[in-house]
């Protein structure tokens, strides 16, 4: 691997041409150039051949323009929102930002064919994999297509390439629906309390306010306590 390869796996973890890029992004060759010119989109490390190498965190930047897309946004929202972001995220930032955005929007879950499934990963699904995002209740079968969570869908697929069985990632998925669900309900008592005394419409308009500001605050404690947990594992291993 060369130099500039290696900067840019360490900036995403892989290297992929524009072709690739775009078809993990499950948008065109022009989106991705069109995106580069307005500053969207970080330039690519350029490789041997003058060939433009991109990373995990263009990938999850065109994640976070397709959600933001979806709620409505603008082209030049779109700039203004990400004009206000640092520039050096990481991939696991920008999918930060994106889960909060896609908090925003309601539950949607969406009946597609196995081909449109596959277009919308980005990739070919094998059926083994097509079955773990069934297991994951990603994409469940639903007679002749599939019932798909259109806001678990592109994680679910960045799943598939984790090192774990089905079962771990039921279990992690398990453990994050009930500690979650508890936190949830323990600040929406707290937010009730806390607007009891106010007009209907003045709850409402908080409620609005405040959803984003909790997901992002549920995220980076998260965030934080995992990155935590894990120093303290790896500490205790190297400790051994």
């Amino acid at each position: 691997m060369t130099t500039s390869d290696t900067e840019a796996a360490d900036a995403g973890g892989q290297t992929l041409t524009i072709d690739e890029l775009a078809a993990r992004a499950g948008v065109t060759v022009r989106t991705v150039r069109f995106y580069g010119t307005r500053g969207l989109l970080p330039p690519p490390v350029i490789g041997p051949r003058r060939v433009g190498r991109y990373g995990g965190e263009h990938l999850a930047r065109l994640a976070l323009i397709e959600e933001l897309q979806h709620q409505g946004m603008t082209l030049a929202a779109i700039e203004r929102y990400l004009g206000q972001l640092p520039s050096d995220l990481s991939a696991h930032d920008l999918a930060l930002h994106r889960a909060v955005v896609a908090s925003w929007a309601p539950e949607t879950a969406e009946r597609v064919t196995r081909d449109e499934l596959a277009r919308r990963a980005g990739r070919p699904l094998t059926d083994e994999e097509v079955d773990r995002l069934g297991a994951m209740d990603v994409a469940v079968p639903d007679g002749d297509g599939y019932r798909v969570d259109a806001g678990l869908l592109r994680l679910g697929v960045e799943l598939l390439d984790v090192p774990f069985s089905p079962e771990t990632v039921l279990a992690a998925r398990t453990a994050l629906l009930e500690h979650s669900r508890a936190a949830a309900r323990d600040l929406s008592r707290l937010l009730r309390d806390a607007v009891a005394e106010r007009d209907a419409p003045d709850v409402r308009s908080l409620s609005a306010h405040m959803h984003p500001l909790v997901v992002q605050a549920l995220l980076t404690t998260f965030q934080r306590s995992l990155r935590e947990e894990l120093r303290e594992w790896l500490d205790k291993e190297s400790g051994e």
